[in-house]
């Protein structure tokens, strides 16, 4: 029989007045890796029960407990894998009830490898403490023994998590004697069991005497956890539900023992308001009611208990709230806030006419509560329209077709408001309202006796031909007095309109094939317009009848037949006819009687046919009559265009290498010789029309100052008696040549807006400061010690040559010095006076005649200077330069290029 070892299960000896029973709390038994059925397992010890009332159940069936206290095996039991562990129940009728935990512990067998180490043989584990123990503290567990210190003196040593590390300092072992120690309370949730390694020495040779032993402590579960909830207690239902529908589950969690009673909840309501129940072991929630109404109350909040201990009265719980929404249904029709209504509206006059307000007691914003509105009487012409607002869900009512008076001036519709979706949970049906419409009279224009009328009419019709007659009533009257009519559309003119009567005749040749009929209809809008000058429309259909005014034609491009040898080659011919049935196809074809019997033609459909070789005939052109026919005979003899040739990749070369040349592209070839042409008579009336250029002679008369010029108009003569210059000047002067070149200039005067800015001689020379004084501009001309003065007329002009020598141009006069014997004091006084008579004269004399300053290029050019006095001869004597002067001369030696 397995050893029974009982751990913490002393007893207090209670005396026959105590009114608890009890039993002890926990029991270790080793029993063997299968269990046999009657097997003894243990014997439970009671205190303070009484015998006669007492009870003794078990959590597990696999074990029974006999009257007399014994549990047995009531089945075969297998505890290999998992020793079980179960519950013991006692209570009498006291009320009060006691539990006793059972663990099984399989017996490991000895192998035959232990046997022959018996020597070193520890003592058994595994070693059990209860979670959070009161104490008293420190307190022994076991004592831990080494078969080897039957032979020696030893010493114990132990290491491991609860004794060097974390939680440090929960056991310990006593050196000398080996027993295991526990220091303070554990819990198990934070650490369940203990491994720790146990290793034994000789005291002498501090040498080890025996293996090492891992040493199990499993600490066992007290109930010290309250279940708690998992998930937040919300839940939704359907109003109406029928009874049973699941609500919800709750979902809890208890952090003791799994599989213990620990953790077995039990599910509680507190307050179920009669509406709802929970499943005490699964803890889902039902309703109990089918009478839920979300209208009169959308949310319920019930108290949950979850309890563990299966419910015990020594159990600990928690409590939560939850709170169950009433979910909406569709069980309340839009109801109408007003009974009926009654409004008025013009005839022809399109609005909206009403706003028709609703009330839905079912969830705003939802199908459930989302109106639609419907007129489900009077309104079989489509003269009205409802719609629903969005925001406000109300119906809004329009007009949009134009009432009429005469036909009905008092309407009455009726209109039916429903939801998006359709009604459950109640009988009531979707409600109606009724609604007058009241139509005034307004003074109409005439309508047409229909808003379109049809006539057939063949084509070809002659012109003058009634086909018909297009009236239209004033509504008013009822009668055609003073309407007139005419046309608003007629694409090719087609039909005339009687202005009085509306009568309809042909006015020009109506052709079905014209590209303003399509499928043999041409549409004409008229208008008639009463006396008020109000008026109708209307649309006149005219179905135009066919007639087989075309014959069919066959293509008049050329149609290739490429030469097969051995073979007589084919093509076909396809007619076309813009008649239609039974005017049209099926052609019929055929050849002439008398023709070559060089082709034969066969029919393939009703619009083509093979035209065939008979013989072998030469490349080429041939032109082939054919005889077309439609239907009903119509047609005539057509050439037939047929090239024969020999073809590369089924491609006639003669054919592929032919052009077409339209009359655009005629008119673009002859452009460019229209256009050489034109250049070559532009050419030739330049020519014909070139001035001859006229040299005037040198005149010796001219005193040396003025030489005329023919370059541009004539100017004005220059008495040379009103210049007064040093004799000696005058006759050097006349002694000079005219010079048109400008690129031998000895110094130069810019020139400005409004004269000469500047002043510059060659090497080097540079003339500032200019100023203006007696409307004469000066330029002050420094050079070593002296002052040199030029001047300038009117508002343009130019100063060129070189020192001792000065030009002034007009454009028709020039005068220079070239072999001028003075110095530049000499020049510089005739300058003066010169320029100051020029000055005098009125303003603009000289604003044509003037040579303008061109940017010198770098080179002089071969033809000379193209300014207005290069018509006059110039003997080219530059001799003058020699007799510049000293200074100049200095100067000239210190500028001049190495």
């Amino acid at each position: 029989m397995a050893n029974v070892l009982i751990f913490s299960s002393c007893f207090v000896l209670i005396l026959s007045g105590v009114e608890s029973c009890l039993i002890p709390n926990y029991q270790y038994i080793t029993v063997p890796s299968t269990i046999e059925i009657g097997r003894h397992i243990t014997t439970v010890e009671t205190a303070g029960c009484d015998p006669k009332s007492l009870v003794l159940t078990s959590s597990d069936t696999r074990f029974k407990i006999t009257s007399n206290g014994e549990i047995e095996a009531a089945s075969l039991v297998s505890v290999a894998r998992e020793p079980p562990t179960f519950s013991v129940w006692a209570h009498d009728n006291s009320g009060s009830k006691s539990e006793m935990v059972v663990h099984l512990i399989q017996i490991k067998p000895q192998s035959p490898t232990y046997l022959r180490r018996s020597k070193r043989r520890w003592s058994p584990p595994p070693f059990n403490i209860m979670e959070n123990d009161v104490g008293p503290y420190p307190k022994p567990i076991e004592k831990i023994v080494s078969d080897s210190e039957v032979k020696q003196e030893v010493y114990y040593i132990i290491s491991g998590p609860g004794v060097d590390s974390h939680p440090v300092g929960v056991f310990s072992l006593h050196r000398d004697t080996g027993m295991l120690i526990v220091h303070r309370p554990v819990d198990r949730e934070e650490f369940p069991k203990f491994i720790l390694r146990t290793r034994v020495f000789s005291t002498k040779t501090n040498q080890e005497t025996d293996k090492y032993l891992d040493i199990e402590i499993i600490v066992d579960d007290v109930n010290d956890n309250a279940p708690t909830f998992k998930d937040p207690l919300l839940y939704t239902v359907l109003e109406q539900c029928p009874t049973g529908t699941i609500v919800g589950k709750v979902n809890a969690h208890d952090r003791d023992q799994e599989g213990s009673r620990h953790v077995m909840i039990k599910y509680t309501l507190l307050d179920s308001l009669d509406r709802f129940a929970i499943h005490p072991a699964t803890g889902i929630i039902t309703s109990t009611t089918n009478t839920l109404d979300r209208e009169v109350q959308d949310k319920y909040l019930v108290t949950v208990q979850i309890k563990d201990m299966n419910g015990a009265d020594n159990g600990m719980f928690n409590t939560g709230t939850a709170t169950i929404t009433v979910g909406d249904i569709n069980d309340n029709p839009p109801t109408f806030t007003v009974p009926s209504y009654s409004v008025t509206v013009k005839e022809n006059e399109m609005k909206q006419l009403l706003t028709i307000p609703v009330q839905d007691k079912d969830l705003i914003n939802t199908p459930n509560c989302n109106a639609m509105y419907k007129i489900t009487k009077g309104n079989e012409n489509g003269n009205f329209r409802i719609d629903t607002d969005p925001a406000t869900n109300e119906g809004r009512l329009y007009v949009i077709k134009p009432l009429d008076y005469e036909k009905n001036s008092n309407m009455d519709i009726e209109i039916m408001a429903r939801n998006e979706a359709e009604l459950t949970g109640t009988n009531s049906p979707w409600l109606s309202i009724p609604l007058n419409v009241k139509v005034t009279n307004e003074d109409e224009g005439p309508e047409f006796s229909a808003p379109t009328v049809t006539f057939h009419v063949k084509e070809n019709t002659p012109n003058g031909t009634v086909i018909g007659s297009y009236i239209a009533l004033d509504p008013e009257s009822g009668t055609s007095r003073d309407i007139t009519y005419q046309k608003t559309s007629d694409p090719a003119s087609w039909i005339k309109v009687d202005k009085h009567s509306g009568e309809l005749k042909v006015a020009n040749t109506i052709d079905r094939e014209s590209h303003l009929v399509q499928d043999g209809i041409y549409n004409i809008t008229m208008k008639a317009v009463d006396g008020s000058g109000k008026s109708g429309t209307g649309v006149v259909i005219l179905i135009v009848d066919d007639e087989n005014d075309n014959i069919p034609m066959i293509p008049t491009s050329e149609m290739v037949l490429c030469e097969m040898t051995g073979q007589l080659g084919s093509v076909l011919v396809v007619a076309k006819d813009d008649d239609h049935s039974p005017f049209s196809s099926p052609f019929s074809f055929s050849l002439p009687l008398d023709h070559d019997g060089q082709w034969s033609l066969t029919r393939v459909n009703d619009t083509a046919a093979t035209l065939t070789q008979i013989k072998e005939l030469p490349t080429g052109i041939h032109n082939v009559p054919v005889i077309v026919t439609d239907l009903q005979g119509e047609g005539e003899t057509q050439m037939a265009k047929v090239r024969i040739c020999q073809c590369v990749n089924a491609v006639c070369p003669a054919q592929e290498n032919s052009v077409s040349l339209g009359p655009l592209a005629l008119l673009t070839m002859l452009l460019p010789l229209a256009l050489l042409l034109l250049l070559g008579l532009l050419l030739a009336l330049f020519c014909a029309t070139k001035k001859e250029k006229i040299q005037l002679p040198d005149e010796g008369d001219s005193g040396g100052i003025l030489l005329k010029s023919n370059t541009e108009a004539p100017g004005d003569e220059v008495d040379s008696s009103l210049i007064n210059m040093p004799l000696g000047v005058a006759e050097q002067i006349g002694k000079g040549s005219v010079k048109g070149s400008m690129v031998n200039a000895g110094w130069q005067g810019t020139v400005g807006s409004q004269g000469i800015n500047g002043f510059q001689g060659i090497n080097g020379f540079q003339g500032t400061n200019s100023f203006q004084e007696n409307d004469m501009y000066t330029t002050n001309v420094k050079s070593n010690a002296q002052d040199y003065y030029t001047s300038q007329y009117d508002q343009y002009g130019q100063l060129q040559g070189g020192l001792g020598s000065g030009v002034a141009y007009d454009n028709r006069y020039i005068v220079q010095d070239s072999n001028l014997q003075h110095n530049w004091q000499t020049h510089g006084n005739y300058l003066n006076k010169k320029l100051a008579y020029f000055g005098t004269e009125a303003d603009g004399r000289y604003a044509d005649d003037f040579v303008h300053s061109y940017q010198y290029e770098g080179v002089g050019s071969a033809a000379g200077s193209v300014g207005c006095c290069s018509d006059i001869g110039d003997n080219n004597n530059l001799d003058f330069l020699n007799t510049l002067g000293p200074k100049f001369t200095t100067l000239g030696d210190v500028c001049k290029k190495t």
